[in-house]
């Protein structure tokens, strides 16, 4: 009989991948909004019940004064060029990563599996919410998921951003691969890497709890034309901030 956590990370490796794909005329078609909202989605579908049962679910408000500051590993980015494959899923923009871009951290590594866009940021810190939020999701030899969360300031223009709102599909539920361009996710990183780290979930259905989070302690920067043509595609896909419930947020120095 398989272990507890083999099962765990199978279910988030299910998770992992039917966020990557593009939404199902049979799937339980879940918003941000009204009845099929974020309070409704455990309703909607038996495999969604952590969303509203979990006691480690994301995204969290971080206090920052409180968090336990202590000696923690860099977050080793290397990030390389790939080519661009942009999806439109009915829920976010999503850029599927190739192969062999990754993290580590003290020594564990994560490759780059894909990222994505929520407005405004879902995680806030004491209580203040960004403009957006870039969300990189990572995955381990053993389906485990860890996601650096960026946060997303108005400010400087992004040339990569600019890159995919050019390329973005004529429409929701489809995806384009646009011969010869490519894209590094290292453009989307600040300077400064100090990050937040705790134990959460997805923040989308079915909200499968394990996943690692390493939250950006500083913003990277968007001009308010790159903010506004995201928000004219998702005015709001952000899941509000879910209960702490006795979790430690750690912070590195």
């Amino acid at each position: 009989m398989p272990s507890r956590n083999v099962v765990g990370a199978l279910a988030i490796m299910v998770s992992l991948a039917a966020g990557a794909a593009i939404a199902s005329e049979h799937a339980p078609h879940w918003t941000y909004q009204g009845e099929t909202g974020p309070t409704h989605w455990s309703s909607m579908a038996p495999e969604f019940g952590a969303c509203s049962t979990g006691h480690a679910q994301s995204p969290i408000d971080i206090h920052a004064g409180t968090s336990d500051s202590g000696e923690l590993p860099d977050i080793q980015f290397a990030y390389h060029p790939a080519p661009l494959r942009l999806i439109d899923n009915g829920h976010t923009v999503q850029v599927d990563y190739a192969p062999g871009s990754f993290i580590e951290v003290g020594g564990h590594r994560y490759q780059l599996v894909q990222f994505h866009f929520h407005k405004p940021s879902e995680e806030s810190i004491d209580g203040k919410h960004y403009a957006m939020v870039a969300h990189l999701v990572h995955k381990d030899s053993d389906g485990r998921l860890a996601v650096v969360a960026v946060p997303l300031a108005p400010g400087a223009a992004n040339p990569m951003v600019a890159t995919l709102w050019k390329n973005l599909p004529a429409r929701k539920e489809a995806e384009v691969e646009p011969k010869g361009v490519q894209i590094d996710a290292s453009d989307l990183l600040p300077a400064d890497h100090d990050y937040y780290t705790y134990m959460g979930s997805l923040t989308t259905p079915p909200c499968s709890e394990g996943v690692t989070w390493f939250v950006l302690k500083n913003p990277s920067t968007l001009s308010a034309s790159e903010i506004g043509r995201f928000a004219a595609v998702y005015p709001m896909n952000a899941r509000p901030v879910q209960p702490l419930n006795g979790r430690v947020v750690q912070a590195s120095d």
